[in-house]
């Protein structure tokens, strides 16, 4: 036979769990958080993003060089809403940057310093690449071999550095000559590295 006592029994049971179970979650504040971690597991800590740095320099590179001038190349990234311009480098390798451009000059390219420096638009790029505006060295103070790493400082217009490190990089390509030449610093003449 069966007996309708014990199920009396369970519905009175869970209509007080339920009501125990409303009247604490009533209390809870709309803002606090539904989740908790159990006592086995902790709480994953909150993610932390860590800003992009305003300016960066993907591939940056320096042409090998035995002593006199040399060169370095890349490309630098805005990674900001508004223009950034660099206005002036430094190295350990060199006592004197200058940030150069390459120009046509009576039908000649050369080289010479870029009046304003290198502006960088607002989330953009500007290249430096053999041929075109480039960091130069001139003086350096000890050779630049294959693979070597030389450490620049870059100096923005608000005052804000960019370090970064170039790796030492054998090239020809268009016969760059980054050694003073007559009436300026020639482009066209042969490669003496």
């Amino acid at each position: 036979m069966y007996s309708l006592r014990p199920r009396a029994l369970l519905l009175p049971a869970a209509a007080l769990a339920a009501a125990v179970l409303v009247s604490g979650c009533g209390g809870q504040d709309a803002t606090s958080s539904t989740t908790s971690a159990s006592p086995s597991r902790p709480a994953a800590a909150a993610p932390t993003s860590t800003p992009s740095p305003a300016l960066t320099i993907t591939d940056p590179w320096v042409k090998t060089s035995e002593k006199g001038m040399t060169a370095a190349f890349g490309t630098l990234v805005n990674n900001t809403d508004t223009e950034l311009t660099v206005v002036s480098g430094a190295s350990p390798l060199s006592p004197k940057i200058e940030l150069h451009e390459v120009v046509d000059s009576g039908g000649k390219m050369v080289m010479r310093p870029k009046k304003g420096g290198f502006v960088v638009p607002a989330h953009g790029s500007h290249q430096l690449a053999p041929g075109g505006d480039h960091i130069m060295l001139i003086g350096i103070t000890g050779k630049v071999e294959p693979g070597a790493e030389v450490p620049f400082t870059l100096t923005l217009a608000n005052g804000a550095t960019v370090p970064f490190t170039a790796i030492g990089k054998e090239f020809a390509g268009g016969k760059e000559d980054y050694q003073p030449g007559k009436g300026g610093m020639d482009m066209g003449g042969e490669d003496k590295s």
